[in-house]
């Protein structure tokens, strides 16, 4: 049969929940256009329950990730950027699409969010060089302070910036030890999404990156609410939805990180990252022990 005698074989995106890939529990969908309006591909339009089993899922991979030496988890999102590395052809399609950039832009932007991977990995048995410490005290003891994950995290991806973005907000929060709940950009979730076949072909274990497309309007207040999710981060929020987001939040005590002025325009995620993002994850446990003397 002749390559223009073949039938079309359209990509089926589905959630990345737990390791595995679900369609939304309630069956529906929703068309994804380039930044022309042309039709790119049906996404999952995620639910409320959707939200509830991803946080489920982070929830019982935490133990382990966060009980992983940092030398592990450091080597295993190494690992994450081999496999990106090896697809970036893809993603720069995907992004080009999205974002409506030339391709040349596209695998530019690509290369980025890889090289920025590859950062937050050789971070992971570094972040408690910098932010612990061992604090003078009088007497004969020791006080050490080190940084500890602060738990499951619901992250609302950057809307304008589908790759770089997403990269930029996931890889912190998690080579710390936290698990992530994230809602991909509502207008531009194919590299989300294409993001966790990546992950489930790697190292990582299932339940610690957990990927939904869908209104952030819809699943972010829901995962603002859940007593179960400890921390939030709302770049992806616009202003009004981000106050409510953070009121939400407040009723429960969650840690709450705001959006920020260099996360959207021109140039927005170009420059050095820093290590904001990931000490704004963890918390600081500080130990008091006796010298023996």
């Amino acid at each position: 049969m002749n390559a223009v005698d073949r039938l079309s074989v359209f990509k089926t995106y589905k959630l990345f929940v737990g390791g595995k890939f679900p369609r939304s529990e309630s069956g529906r969908v929703y068309e994804v256009t380039d930044a022309q309006g042309a039709w790119l591909a049906n996404a999952p339009l995620s639910s409320r329950k959707d939200a509830r089993d991803a946080v489920v899922a982070a929830r019982k991979a935490f133990g382990g990730w966060s009980g992983a030496t940092a030398y592990n988890r450091g080597q295993i999102l190494y690992r994450v950027a081999e496999m990106l590395e090896g697809r970036r052809e893809q993603f720069a399609t995907e992004v080009a699409a999205a974002e409506g950039i030339p391709r040349p832009k596209a695998a530019a932007r690509v290369n980025a969010a890889i090289d920025r991977w590859v950062w937050y990995a050789g971070w992971s048995d570094k972040v408690t060089q910098i932010a612990g410490a061992a604090n003078p005290v009088a007497g004969p003891y020791f006080n050490l302070s080190t940084p500890e994950p602060t738990g499951v995290v619901a992250v609302l991806a950057p809307r304008d910036s589908s790759f770089l973005g997403l990269v930029s907000v996931i890889a912190p929060a998690i080579v710390t030890g936290n698990t992530v709940v994230v809602v991909a950009s509502e207008q531009a979730p194919l590299p989300a999404l294409s993001l966790g076949e990546v992950l489930a072909t790697s190292d990582l274990p299932g339940g610690v990156v957990n990927i939904l497309s869908g209104k952030a309007a819809e699943l972010g207040l829901p995962l603002a609410l859940h007593q179960d999710v400890n921390a939030i981060d709302l770049t992806g929020a616009d202003g009004e939805l981000a106050v409510e987001l953070e009121r939400a939040a407040a009723e429960n005590l969650k840690r709450v990180l705001r959006p920020q002025p260099g996360d959207s325009g021109k140039g927005a995620w170009s420059a050095d990252p820093g290590t904001g993002r990931m000490l704004a994850l963890v918390e600081t446990k500080t130990v008091w022990h006796s010298m023996g003397v």
